[in-house]
């Protein structure tokens, strides 16, 4: 793997035009901030253009000698901890631009301090000092950059400084800051801090510690308190040496403390208690925090490449937003997406997730000690004592994994976060002392000792190329004191990225993973500029999309050419790049090379892409060219390829021809299937019979499984029934519908799509039920095992059968099957029960056409698979008045367990099935009905019609008949009637009393 690529990341540089020796500077919006070393005490400002191009703002002088500074770009704030009379002091400069405009007016207050409404008024036109007094010196700060809150590190302690904005009037609103959280760490003395989204990351000179700071009602179910001191020391173990011992030992040995590394959960091993301390004014809106530890890891002074280094120490502490990827065009919103920690030791670096997870991204190795490094989005810089080093970074290959967790799938990919890091370019420099980053500028200050002065005006040095309008013109000896702060112009995303891709064609025959790797950063480079929040406002924005869109192109590229166990990763980055197939197999495909060898990468591409549902159509060419290609690298998918909808184009000759080459090789029912399909394109009808004729029916519908794209195909969202589905229709409906249920059962389509599929198939419209889709639902009843589809099977059914029995419409085909044959096949249809039929011998329908419909209808109520419930409302339509109906509502109710109302309804329209319904249904524990409801309803009906109606008195008989036999004699006595002809019930009432003595 090439470890250095000498790209060339850094463009024109341009020197500041300092006016006295720099000490510190750091970047704000769009300035410079540089604080003198000189005794002057002075803060010049220098606005940052296009390009590079720096021009003074002006400048305001402190109160002693800056030893750090920070600004924030949230409330555009100016902080720094100077030095006076061996004393520290923090103060921040707010309003400090008013100074371009010419105003020399500043206002010192303290903190907090109070403004009356005068006094404030002048506020607008002039610089604020804000002094925060504190009770220990500050050692370092950092500003949050999402919110301008500001963390102070002293010895043993942190302190939050909240941002506020002060309303004072309409006109005016004025930043102040409120002391609001002190985090107390014992025997802790932070070098350097940073601060982000209520992350806090320190370092001293070897120990990196990083916290995050968590609502307390947001984390209740954790174990720790917010002001609770967490401590982890153990006790020795009973039986171990004694303290005494111990301390015997460690007076005459020195102990050197192993480096450690505590990640997430574990990192609160760290034996560094912590306490929080609330300063500000108790409110409702007041949050309490609990602290979290993330990351705890300890070195040693020998850790370093070249042995023992006393000089050890860790530097460059900064912790990296990423934000969410900008999708609104009006308006630019900043969500944090992921969040990165870098820290350094003088000849390695580590970069940290610690956002979701916590894990170490990448480590760096330095040819030469560095003096300080800076993160961005983009690259690590790093300077060392003659150097400026350029790294990739991983960050946004981690930030995309944050925003989708499944983005390596066939749709999307990214270059893993485990790719290895890069030297992208080592520039020569003199004397480099410190660096930081603004935007696409990197800000760098050289001091040369005298030696190197001498060199330097010998042009033996090759230095950065400069622009005519450099501002590098020193003429006398006194501009030439060994010092230079220069702004270096980091070139545009889109010329590195070219240069990256023009790079990798170098290594595009010899070393392929070199090649696969620089794309990779070329591609991480610009999936880097469209996660930037400004990225919408961009000038760049739309040929940025385009290197993104290149970019997969090429990384697809790579995996179809190459033999690498990535291969298969051609596949998304052909998606995401948005290239047709046809396209794709243009930039691969040699015209008229008949030897072409195709790697895996490429078949596994076209493969898939051929087996998904797409628009695109191949042309005649592109068709032929692709069963070539797949006769040479996989024989065995031909049959699937060239039932691709893409294929629609492809020559069936050509086709059988391959086909019949596979065939030798590995014959199969989906290949007998694909030539027959083949055949009726070309209206070779002796041909597909033959085809088709090669196995029996129920081995060809178990065909289709393997290839249904035989029979359906999607075009544009929508499922289309193919030549060979149209076909079958018109000659072999049961094999249709066969194949369609094991499709069904297979789950390579589902019910709804089915339902689609017939009326398609039939040309019917979406409101009518073509019979085949009919045949197809009882079909499915036989082999269905699923209670929901089930149940939705049985409601379609019986809608449609009430639907045409309602219109009396016969179906337009004849059905594959009959009530008899379904009732032989399917537990769901019944057995007609004799009542049932005893009612409809009474009348018969008005059209034979459609009777097998009622049959059917009556069928599936007589079985107990359907849920009368849900059914009810499709059968409410069939009314009372016929004989059908009559049968349907008497069936409900005796299914819904209503004996009584159906024995109304029978007494009331066919009495003559009443007795042969009680016969049937009242059984067991519905026996009772017998003589609690039938009996006295006979009676009353027999007394009230007399002799006109011998219906009722042959079926009183006959109830009396059963009742007798399972009544005893005293309560068959209670149930007879006072006014009924003794002569009449004198038999049963002698029947009963000789079953008793009998027994």
């Amino acid at each position: 793997m090439v470890q250095l690529y000498n790209l060339h990341p850094f463009g024109s540089q341009r020197v500041v035009p300092c006016k006295q020796e720099p000490a510190h500077f750091c970047c704000g919006r769009d300035v410079l901030f540089v604080a003198s070393a000189a005794a002057s005490c002075r803060v010049e400002v220098f606005a940052l253009r296009d390009q590079g191009r720096c021009e003074p703002l002006g400048s305001f002088a402190t109160l002693g000698p800056v030893l750090r500074m920070a600004h924030s770009q949230t409330g555009d704030y100016l902080v720094t901890i100077e030095e006076k009379s061996k004393a520290t002091f923090l103060r921040a400069y707010v309003n400090w631009r008013c100074m371009s405009a010419g105003s020399s007016r500043v206002c010192v207050r303290m903190v907090g301090h109070k403004m009356e409404e005068s006094y404030s008024e002048t506020l607008k036109e002039q610089m604020s000092i804000v002094e925060m007094p504190l009770s220990d010196p500050p050692l370092c700060i950092s500003c949050c950059p999402l919110n301008g809150d500001l963390l102070v590190g002293c010895k043993n302690k942190l302190v939050m400084f909240c941002l506020k904005y002060l309303f004072i009037n309409q006109n005016l609103t004025v930043l102040d800051f409120e002391r609001s959280l002190i985090l107390h760490i014992d025997n802790f003395i932070p070098a350097e801090i940073a601060f982000c989204a209520r992350h806090i990351a320190i370092t001293t000179e070897l120990d990196v510690l990083i916290l995050k700071l968590e609502p307390v009602q947001q984390s209740a179910d954790r174990t720790e308190q917010c002001a609770h001191s967490i401590s982890t020391l153990k006790k020795p173990v009973d039986g171990g040496p004694s303290t005494h011992t111990l301390q015997l030992e460690l007076d005459e040995f020195i102990v050197c403390q192993k480096p450690v590394e505590l990640l997430g959960e574990e990192s609160k091993l760290c034996e560094i208690p912590i306490t929080l301390e609330y300063t500000e004014l108790p409110t409702e809106d007041t949050k309490r925090f609990q602290v979290r530890y993330l990351l705890f890891r300890c070195f040693t002074p020998d850790q370093s490449p070249f042995g023992f280094c006393e000089e050890t120490k860790l530097h460059s502490v900064q912790l990296l937003p990423v934000y969410q990827t900008a999708h609104e065009e009006t308006e630019i919103k900043k969500e944090l997406l992921s969040l990165f920690c870098f820290f350094s030791l003088p000849h390695v670096g580590y970069l940290y997730s610690v956002g979701k997870l916590v894990e170490l991204i990448s480590t760096y190795q330095y040819s030469e000690k560095s003096e300080q490094a800076v993160l961005t989005p983009q690259f690590l810089h790093v300077i060392t004592s003659e150097n400026l080093q350029c790294f990739t970074v991983r960050c946004s290959a981690a930030a995309a994994r944050d925003e989708d967790p499944y983005i390596d799938t066939t749709v999307k990919a990214c270059p893993p976060v485990t790719l290895d890091v890069c030297t992208l370019r080592m520039q020569l420099f003199i004397g480099p002392r410190a660096i930081c980053h603004f935007k696409n500028h990197i800000i760098l200050l050289t001091k040369a000792d005298t030696e190197d002065i001498t060199e330097r005006r010998k042009p033996t040095r090759k230095m950065l190329s400069r622009k005519a309008d450099s501002i590098k013109s020193r003429t006398n000896s006194e501009s030439e004191p060994g010092w230079n702060l220069y702004i270096i112009n980091t070139v545009s995303t889109i010329q590195l990225y070219r240069e990256m891709v023009d790079y990798s064609r170098t290594y595009e025959n010899v070393k392929t993973e070199s090649c696969i790797h620089l794309l990779s950063e070329a591609h991480l480079l610009v999936r880097a500029a469209i996660m930037d929040p400004h990225f919408f406002k961009s000038d760049e924005k739309e040929e940025i999309l385009r290197a993104f869109r290149e970019s997969c192109a090429f990384l697809g590229d790579c995996y179809s050419r190459f033999d690498t166990k990535d291969y298969h990763l051609a596949l998304p980055y052909y998606r995401m790049s948005g290239l047709s197939m046809t396209e794709v197999l243009k930039r691969l495909v040699s015209e008229g090379d008949e030897i072409q060898t195709y790697e895996r990468g490429f078949i596994f591409y076209l493969t898939h892409s051929l087996n998904e549902d797409l628009n695109e159509e191949l042309s005649k060419e592109s068709a032929n060219k692709v069963l070539q290609i797949f006769c040479l690298a996989d024989p065995v998918q031909l049959p699937h390829i060239i039932c691709s909808p893409c294929m629609r184009n492809v020559c069936p000759v050509t086709a059988v021809k391959y086909l019949r080459k596979v065939e030798k090789i590995m014959p199969s029912v989906v290949l007998t299937l694909t030539k027959a399909f083949m055949a009726l394109n070309m209206g070779d009808l002796t041909m597909y019979e033959h085809e088709m004729d090669s196995y029996k029916e129920t081995i060809l519908a178990c065909g289709f499984i393997g290839q249904p794209k035989l029979l359906r195909q999607w075009k544009e969202g929508i499922v289309m029934p193919t030549e060979f589905a149209v076909h079958l229709k018109e000659t072999q409906p049961g094999l249709l519908v066969a194949a369609t249920v094991a499709l069904h059962e297979n789950s390579k389509i589902e019910l709804e799509e089915a339902d689609t599929f017939f009326k398609m198939l039939c040309g019917n419209r979406e409101s009518t039920i073509p019979q085949l889709l009919v045949d197809f639902w009882e079909a499915l009843l036989v082999v269905c095992s699923q209670e929901e589809i089930l149940q939705e099977l049985l409601l379609k059914l019986t809608s449609q059968y009430v639907s045409r029995i309602l219109k009396k419409q016969p179906p337009e085909t004849k059905p594959l099957k009959t009530t008899e044959d379904l009732m032989n096949s399917c537990n769901h249809f019944g057995l007609i029960f004799p009542w049932v039929a005893s009612i409809m011998s009474v009348g018969s329908p008005s059209a034979k056409d459609y009777g097998e419909d009622i049959s059917k209808l009556q069928s599936l109520l007589c079985s107990q698979s359907i849920n009368i419930a849900s059914a009810l409302p499709v059968l409410e339509p069939l009314t009372e008045d016929g004989n059908v109906g009559l049968t349907i509502h008497v069936l409900c109710n005796t299914r819904l367990g209503k004996y009584e109302e159906a024995i109304d309804q029978l007494l009331e329209r066919c009495p003559d099935a009443a007795v042969l319904y009680a016969q049937h249904e009242l059984k067991d524990d519905n026996r009772a009905v017998w003589w609690n409801k039938l009996l006295p309803e006979l009676c009353k009906r027999a007394r009230l019609t007399g002799n006109d109606c011998p219906v009722f008195i042959s079926s009183l008989k006959e109830t009396l008949s059963v009742v007798a036999m399972e009544l005893e004699l005293r309560d068959f006595l209670s149930f007879l009637p006072e006014d009924g002809t003794a002569a009449f019930f004198l038999p049963h009432l002698l029947h009963c009393s000789q079953r008793k003595v009998l027994t």
